[in-house]
């Protein structure tokens, strides 16, 4: 089991209603005893208390989603030594976590890090407003220091850099430094000991929408020209993508691709040669 380190022009005015002249007449007094109140207090050396301010309170957190790619299921730990409050996720869908994308849970700016004896390879991102996120542990890193990412783009691959026994992804939210209680969606996660009792299904799919072109394109069960044909596209079709990954070689139209797109709504793989897009591989879209 992965070992987590121990690391550190205003409206017209109204016309008055009835009675409103005599209330006219007693504000001039009003605010005239008022002047001498607070000429009588400025005598003696006081003032006058100012209102009280309503407390602004924490910096609203971004919509946080998981850290790892779209439609994929994890499961998560904690123990009571762990660094501030981090949550550390392994795969639970009979997938692999070594190996498999570590994604920005919300948009910022990413900054590289390394930490031998603890966090290896780690991504820090700023989201602003005093938030930031971190992730531990990275095989590799995907993005140059100081980028720009959005949510869901690949930031890393999962790895077991530093001080780690197994691949998985430690993951943290602070607000000025202090680590919080982890939210994805806007709801608290639970805090367990043990992997197992508690998992997670990512909905962090980035901008993904795409859209078909041509008729009759098959939708399949795998990335395979031989898999079961899931459904057909009839024509030009707006698809949400949830990932990619390479498959069998299509030919078609003078264009040849082995990247094959998984398309969350119709739960099947079309080749990526069918997507409206000039990129055999599509950016900003996971790995399945």
């Amino acid at each position: 089991m992965p070992r987590r380190p121990h690391s550190p022009a205003p409206a017209p005015a109204p016309a008055p209603a009835a009675g409103a002249g005599a209330a006219a007449a007693r504000r001039p007094a009003r605010r005239a005893a008022a002047v001498v109140v607070a000429a009588l207090l400025t005598l003696l050396g006081l003032t006058a208390a100012a209102p009280a301010q309503a407390d602004p309170g924490p910096m609203l957190a971004p919509n946080f989603k998981a850290p790892f790619p779209c439609g994929q299921q994890w499961t998560y730990s904690h123990h009571s030594a762990e660094v501030r409050r981090a949550l550390d996720f392994i795969r639970s869908d009979g997938g692999t976590t070594a190996g498999t994308p570590t994604v920005a849970s919300a948009a910022g700016t990413a900054t590289r890090h390394y930490q031998a004896g603890g966090a290896g390879n780690y991504i820090v991102i700023d989201h602003g407003g005093g938030w930031k996120t971190y992730y531990f542990h990275l095989a590799s890193f995907s993005v140059a220091d100081g980028a720009s990412v959005g949510q869901g783009q690949q930031i890393g691959v999962t790895g077991s850099t530093g001080n780690s026994s197994g691949a998985h992804i430690h993951y943290e939210q602070l607000l000025n430094g202090v680590g919080q209680d982890i939210r994805i969606n806007g709801s608290a996660l639970p805090y367990p000991g043990s992997y197992g009792q508690y998992h997670l299904r990512s909905d962090n799919c980035g901008n993904t929408n795409f859209t078909t072109w041509g008729s009759d394109v098959r939708v399949r069960a795998d990335a395979r020209l031989s898999a079961p044909v899931v459904t057909t596209l009839p024509g030009p079709t707006s698809v949400f993508v949830e990932c990619q990954k390479q498959g069998d070689v299509v030919n078609a139209e003078g264009y040849t691709n082995d990247w094959w797109s998984r398309l969350r709504d119709q739960r099947g793989f079309i080749s990526n040669i069918y997507i409206d897009h000039p990129d055999a591989k599509l950016p900003g879209v996971p790995l399945c």
